[in-house]
């Protein structure tokens, strides 16, 4: 059963359709989260979108370092999530992390759509430079506006699993100068694998931090290998001794919210 669940064409589904779905049960958002809806003209549509605040936010005139979350259902509450949420909210709320959380809705059925780069030959795709385009010239100029944010590159980061984590490690290379942290967590690099390599190869210069995390039973080889193949030629880019990016293969871990959730809390404070 997990060997079909954890397969590309099953994945996909899951990606596709599976991430629609809603629980029938009470929310489990703490009460540092709120939401609001923002119009995208890059994407024709509208999007809801999360906001996590740390605890003092309102008891303080400070500035704040802001990440940006992709499946934004998934993040905080139990009743928006498909398969269990990542818990962000109690997980900073223990640490007293002082961030703010930006949790982007995913598209629904334009999810494949949104968040990955280029066209695949069986799958389309290939919208992600409208989606980046709505975080970094809508979204981000209104939390700018509305939160007391810290808006340099420095202190913005781009977050996702699967198919958010292909697409938050493409936003650093098109946008370099927006985002300087990256949560990259067991990353679709299959879906675009010779464009997105391609890209990193011919990228000059790569100063962002990145937290690479994957789980070595998400199914098969690939997500391992890639993840290695791609931390090569983030590693040619720099010296490693410059420590900005870190790799985590979890013994046992599969491609889920699970894996996703657990591994949060280290990447946010190797990240921040």
């Amino acid at each position: 059963m997990w060997k079909l669940i954890h397969s590309k064409f099953a994945l996909l589904f899951l990606i596709n359709f599976g991430f629609c779905f809603t629980n029938a049960q009470n929310s489990s958002a703490s009460q540092q989260v709120s939401s609001f809806t923002i119009e995208s003209p890059q994407l024709n549509s509208s999007k809801k979108i999360w906001v996590y605040l740390p605890k003092n936010y309102s008891e303080s005139n400070k500035k704040y370092p802001v990440i940006y979350m992709h499946d934004g259902q998934n993040l905080f509450d139990a009743k928006t999530s498909y398969v269990g949420e990542w818990n962000v909210d109690e997980t900073l709320d223990s640490i007293a992390a002082q961030v703010i959380v930006i949790g982007i809705e995913h598209g629904g059925d334009k999810r494949i759509d949104e968040l990955t780069p280029f066209k695949h030959e069986k799958y389309n795709g290939g919208n992600a430079d409208n989606y980046l385009d709505f975080i970094v010239a809508t979204l981000k100029p209104y939390v700018d506006q509305n939160y007391r944010t810290k808006s340099n590159a420095n202190n913005t980061c781009l977050w996702g699993s699967s198919l958010g984590g292909l697409v938050s490690f493409y936003g650093a290379l098109k946008y370099p100068k927006v985002f300087g942290k990256v949560g990259c967590f067991s990353p679709s690099f299959w879906f675009n694998r010779k464009e997105i390599f391609d890209l990193m190869k011919n990228t000059k210069s790569f100063k962002t931090k990145v937290y690479f995390l994957c789980g070595d039973s998400e199914g098969d080889d690939d997500m391992v290998r890639d993840l290695n193949a791609m931390e090569y030629e983030v590693n040619s880019k720099r010296c490693e001794c410059q420590n900005k990016n870190k790799k985590v293969i979890v013994k046992g871990g599969q491609h889920n919210e699970k894996l996703w959730r657990e591994g949060f809390k280290k990447a946010y404070l190797w990240l921040f």
